[in-house]
């Protein structure tokens, strides 16, 4: 977070759990990162980040785990479909910094 910070970068992760789910898991993970609480997906879909997926053969609707990179003008930069955690946040970062 210091690293995104430092560059300016507002962080937010959304999903549709309520805002004391959020507040649990910041505790219990000891993130900072600000999460939004979107309880009907209208957002979530705006993004494409809501919709049918795939587990172990079973399809159901549910947050298709992405990120999306938005300027200062708020201006869409970037997509990531299908954000992998691991090692997805030096991504992001390492595409910021070619914006800057």
């Amino acid at each position: 977070m210091a690293d995104f910070e430092s560059l300016n970068v507002i962080v937010f992760g959304i999903s549709p759990d309520s805002v004391l789910s959020h507040k649990k898991f910041k505790q219990n993970k000891g993130i900072s990162v600000r999460l939004l609480s979107d309880p009907d997906h209208k957002v979530l879909e705006m993004y494409g980040a809501w919709g049918v997926k795939k587990m172990y053969g079973k399809e159901s609707s549910g947050v298709i785990r992405s990120s999306v990179l938005i300027d200062p003008g708020g201006i869409v930069r970037k997509v990531w479909p299908k954000a992998k955690s691991s090692g997805h946040a030096q991504e992001v970062l390492d595409m910021i910094r070619q914006f800057s």
